[in-house]
């Protein structure tokens, strides 16, 4: 069982975690990366739909890029999933377990395996760049990561558990993977008050991080026994949903 999650873009500015691996697109990304280099920073505020500021403190991190302290991958992003996998405090086991069945998605390093050596970044699906021969950067990485997305999941057992998001589903021709590997994409939902279910994205983005953590600690390679996770109020639904598209439900408190 393989497992996709979409990497954050807030990052931590140190790690005391030494990484174990090269990325395996790292050519690829520290060409990318020379090229967002030589942008200045309106050019990078609009590559990036982002603020001035935040465009400035990507300015020095492209200017410092082959230079700047390496950290593991799965250590280094601190957005909402990544505050509840809480990854620097897995086990040595729990880490190789996911060295070898956990895939991070990215705009730059394109897949990443959780303890691969990255350094702090920000890059969007939008960037185009001529290094990507001007198409935007999720176009250019798709024929690069699909056949090592499948054949690593059919080198497993052919499942391959959605933890990603849609916006990343870009980086691959998502349908040709849905044709030839089992995809497993777990739901999280909120009970309203009115009896429908509503899926809130801050509670999906920390369930994902959870699941994550459950998978990796329990060493699970099977996608039945994910209907044991349980966070903050979640539970599996088994009269919800279907195989593919497991529903794990928190019951609103009632007045």
């Amino acid at each position: 069982m393989q497992i996709l999650l979409a990497n954050a873009k807030i990052m931590f500015d140190k790690v005391e975690r030494e990484p174990w691996s090269e990325p395996q697109f790292q050519s690829v990304a520290d060409k990318l990366a020379m090229e967002m280099a030589t942008l200045d920073i309106a050019e990078l505020q609009s590559q990036l739909d982002c603020s001035r500021k935040i465009a400035a403190e990507n300015w020095q991190r492209y200017q410092h890029f082959f230079t700047a302290r390496k950290r593991p991958a799965l250590m280094a992003y601190n957005g909402q999933a990544y505050k509840h996998l809480r990854a620097a405090t897995l086990s040595d086991d729990a880490l190789r377990f996911a060295q070898s069945h956990l895939w991070i998605t990215c705009f730059l390093y394109g897949l990443m395996r959780p303890m691969d050596a990255i350094v702090p970044y920000r890059m969007e699906h939008t960037v185009s760049l001529t290094s990507t021969n001007c198409k935007p950067i999720n176009q250019y990485w798709r024929d690069k990561l699909t056949d090592v997305l499948i054949a690593s999941v059919k080198a497993d057992d052919r499942t391959l558990v959605h933890l990603s998001t849609e916006e990343y589903e870009h980086l691959f021709d998502w349908q040709r993977v849905c044709r030839e590997v089992k995809v497993v994409h777990p739901l999280f939902y909120v009970r309203q008050k009115d009896g429908s279910l509503k899926m809130q994205a801050v509670w999906a983005k920390s369930c994902r991080g959870a699941m994550v953590r459950y998978i990796l600690e329990g060493r699970i390679t099977c996608p039945a026994d994910l209907q044991g996770f349980s966070y903050e109020g979640f539970t599996f639904s088994p009269r919800l949903g279907e195989e593919a598209y497991p529903h794990f439900v928190r019951e609103n408190e009632k007045d």
